[in-house]
């Protein structure tokens, strides 16, 4: 099954105007008059102690005997503490950054790939990026902050094609179900084996699910092939997803890439069929055999069903992406026939299973038994729903991307020497209407940028005697980007190397300015609440 719907989504912006690049680029040497600054009046004072939240993350607090106290960061923008940046990445699969595809009965959301999850992720800076300790010298020293593991997703079986695949916690509880149903059914199959019929169960639900991740590969390698990144597969409660980052570039290869998945499980029921005609059918192996044929066909015929999330949802939106030439319509028309495709499903299976249409025997589809065809139907339908709601956020996100434009949402900077006193930076910050410092060398080269934060924990009557050397966090490579950077590469440059504030140059190598991570963050929010 192939879904669209993501991790963690990048929530961005910027509350000056765009505009005020709109024209030649401000050049951190060449400040603009005090009559040009931003008509929103925001400006590097004390004042700012209110305002925190425009600062980004709180700075860590001074060191020293006469600094202010331990928690005083903290009081100006509680919850913005360091570490608790929100999470600049791409869209994934399920709402992340990309195309989640998926096999089985259904997908199983996960809440750390969905972009509306309140479970979506923070990233807090990487090792050798994050802040130093307010100082009043350039000499301050602290621990660098570490960056929690990246979530696994459960047990790593293994890296096929160079992807990990992992199983979920919740394959167990399904692998269990599976041993419990099927060992019924082999009672009245092969009553002779006894208490061993749940152990032949056990060997079929892992051969079952070893057929879901043949049905994964398929898709890895199609997007591995098309340069597509694949982050990883995971085996979970309702089958397996294939976590692949992009999205296909045509709608030739979006088809491709969903087709060859239910494809894969055809043949493998094919494969299986065979292999019964060898086999005694009243064995082991061939009731094995009987059941991995018939999984794989309902696997192969459930993702074939056309509607988002499901891999013949991926199919339609290819075919309509291909007729309008837009992949948003495609994504539209697929997500609302998923969304009737749940409602079928929450409906339309309960009353085939009491009907006997699916093979059942209509008086034992009573009690119990209605309920559980009930709950599965529930499960189904509110899967299929919520992947198709996913998948519209996604396709909407990946619509307003390119609006998320380094040279817009970048804020004017002035250089300053190392040595130059806080109060006097931001003098002239105040004259040139900029909203950010850039410690440079003697020859005008850029060293580092001064936290805004670390500005604002700075009591007013101490400026005079704090260098910005000392609230500044040195320059890396990856801190340095581009002003011509737009939409998902803006994202990918800021997510390689997580920090606060990045140096944006022009192509020359000149300074046009400092991007924060809290505007891009706002940036996209708003963009986000504007209608497709």
């Amino acid at each position: 099954m192939d879904e669209s719907g993501g991790r963690g989504e990048p929530r961005s912006g910027n509350d000056e105007s765009a505009e005020r690049h709109a024209g030649a680029p401000a050049r951190a040497a060449d400040p603009t008059p005090a009559d040009e600054q931003p008509a929103d009046g925001r400006r590097f004072t004390s004042e700012q102690h209110d305002d925190a939240p425009e600062a980004g993350p709180a700075a860590t607090p001074p060191a020293g005997p006469d600094g202010p106290e331990d928690d005083s960061a903290a009081d100006q923008d509680p919850g913005a503490a360091e570490g608790e940046r929100p999470s600049l990445r791409k869209p994934g699969p399920q709402g992340d950054s990309g195309t989640g595809q998926n096999a089985g009965a259904a997908p199983s959301p996960d809440p750390t790939s969905d972009p509306n999850s309140p479970n979506s992720r923070t990233e807090p800076a990487a090792p050798g990026t994050g802040d130093r300790p307010l100082a009043h010298s350039a000499d301050g020293k602290g621990p660098a902050p570490q960056r929690p593991p990246e979530p696994r997703g459960g047990l790593l079986m293994g890296r096929p094609f160079g992807v990990p695949v992992y199983v979920a916690p919740s394959w167990f509880l399904v692998a269990a179900l599976i041993t419990w149903v099927f060992g019924g059914q082999l009672e009245r199959v092969l009553p002779e084996l006894g208490a061993a019929r749940y152990l032949v169960s056990l060997f079929f639900a892992v051969a079952f699910y070893a057929s879901v991740l043949v049905h994964e590969l398929a898709h890895t390698v199609a997007a591995l092939r098309f340069k597509l990144p694949v982050r990883r597969i995971q085996l979970q409660f309702f089958g397996g997803v294939s976590e692949i980052e992009k999205e296909a570039e045509t709608p030739g290869r979006e088809f491709v890439l969903a087709f060859v998945g239910p494809l894969l499980s055809l043949l493998l029921a094919g494969v299986f069929y065979l292999a019964m005609q060898i086999v005694d059918p009243g064995t082991v192996p061939g009731v094995l055999l009987a059941g991995l044929m018939i999984s794989n066909l309902i696997v192969a015929a459930f993702n074939l069903l056309p509607g988002l999330p499901l891999d013949g949802g991926r199919m339609l939106r290819a075919v309509v992406w291909k007729i309008t030439g837009k992949p948003m319509t495609g994504t539209v028309a697929a997500a609302w026939v998923g969304r009737a495709l749940a409602v079928c499903v929450l409906i339309g299976l309960p009353l085939l299973t009491q009907s006997g249409a699916l093979g059942a025997d209509a008086v034992d589809n009573v009690g119990m038994d209605t309920v559980l065809d009930a709950l599965l139907a529930a499960i189904l339908a509110a899967i299929i729903w919520t992947g198709a709601g996913n998948s519209l956020r996604m396709a909407r996100l990946r619509e307003h991307l390119p609006e998320l434009r380094a040279r817009a949402l970048t804020r004017r900077a002035v250089p300053v020497e190392t040595h130059t006193p806080l109060s006097e930076a931001l003098r002239r910050a105040n004259t040139a209407g900029a909203r950010a410092l850039v410690v440079v060398d003697a020859d005008g080269k850029p060293l580092s940028l001064v936290r805004e934060a670390a500005i604002v924990g700075v009591p007013e009557h101490r400026r005079p005697w704090v260098a910005v050397s000392g609230l500044a966090q040195d320059l890396t490579d990856g801190m340095r980007v581009s002003a011509e950077l737009s939409g998902e590469e803006l994202l990918d440059a800021l997510r390689a190397t997580p920090a606060t504030e990045y140096l944006v140059v022009e192509e020359t190598g000149e300074i046009y300015g400092v991007l924060s991570a809290a505007d891009v963050e706002r940036a996209f929010v708003k963009a986000m609440a504007r209608p497709s």
